[in-house]
């Protein structure tokens, strides 16, 4: 989803500077970054960070519900993924867990997961 994201930040803020007869030296100046990073977002490379985007958003005199496509004019869409609501409070818990574990426990668990037998009802 994050690619996604940067991917329409990066259009939407390519479309406001050109439209504004700007270069990206001119824009990562105003908004404080180096041209190569200011590059790397409008390509879709790179998320700029909230303080960054309000800057773009001055700079590029577009507001930031257009930057993030949430306008009308130009709406982005998220992809649509499975809702956690979805899921069992179990299979959220072990998530959650399994999340938190290093790599040697991560390993450890999907061992233990694969001795289990399966279920002929459930999800996969």
């Amino acid at each position: 989803m994050h690619e996604q994201l940067a991917r329409c930040i990066g259009s939407t803020a390519r479309a406001a500077r050109l439209d504004a007869r700007l270069t990206q030296a001119d824009v990562a100046e105003r908004v404080g970054l180096a041209v190569e990073s200011y590059g790397r977002i409008e390509r879709g490379t790179m998320l700029p960070s909230v303080g960054t985007l309000q800057r773009m958003s001055v700079a590029l005199a577009v507001s930031s519900d257009k930057l993030l496509g949430l306008s009308e004019a130009r709406a982005c869409r998220a992809p649509s993924s499975p809702s956690d609501d979805d899921e069992s409070p179990e299979i959220r818990r072990l998530l959650r867990r399994a999340r938190e574990l290093n790599k040697r426990g991560l390993r450890l668990l999907l061992l233990t997961a694969a001795l289990l037998p399966r279920s002929g009802g459930g999800r996969r």
